[in-house]
């Protein structure tokens, strides 16, 4: 069952999908980041650091680790553009009066933080729409059981397959 919170992400991503018209598979992150006024950039990082996310005055740039999977790179974009979604007016992450920063790195992925929690729940939603999933599902004829079905819906959806496993998971569908 979803909780409040949980069910207020997904209508976020939703919108933010319907809004910038990029509801379809796979999800054009670069183009979601871009239509929200959002500028997306490659860069060496570090290895513990997948992205992160500059906002001042409304507007933005995402960076995100070259080095990293193609997989893991749109979820890190996803992933920031929850951060500009869900968080930008938190003061409390502002590193001066005129821009904050968000990283995405393995702190993030520890389920300790909440806005951490809420950018990969606002992330998952984003990629792996629950409308297109249920749309797709059928028509591959998902088994629960079949991990060869599993990848091919990561695949279509350019995520990872734990993603995947874990939306499913977390939709009640698997």
């Amino acid at each position: 069952m979803k909780s409040r919170l949980n069910t207020r992400i997904e209508a976020q991503a939703r919108q933010v999908l319907s809004d910038t018209g990029c509801l379809r598979v796979p999800v054009p992150v670069d183009l979601v980041a871009h239509r929200l006024g959002l500028r997306v950039e490659a860069g060496l990082l570090g290895e513990d650091v997948s992205g992160l996310l500059v906002v001042g005055e409304g507007k933005g740039i995402i960076g995100f680790n070259v080095t990293h999977a193609p997989v893991r790179q749109r979820f890190s974009i996803a992933h920031e553009i929850g951060h500009f979604v869900l968080h930008q007016k938190k003061a409390s992450l502002f590193i001066d009066k005129t821009y904050m920063t968000y990283r995405r790195d393995q702190r993030s992925s520890s389920g300790e933080d909440l806005s951490e929690i809420q950018a990969n729940q606002f992330a998952a939603a984003l990629l792996m729409p629950e409308d297109l999933l249920s749309r797709e599902i059928p028509a591959i004829g998902f088994d629960l059981a079949d991990e060869a079905a599993l990848e091919f819906l990561a695949q279509k959806f350019e995520v990872s397959r734990q993603s995947m496993s874990f939306r499913l998971a977390n939709l009640g569908i698997i």
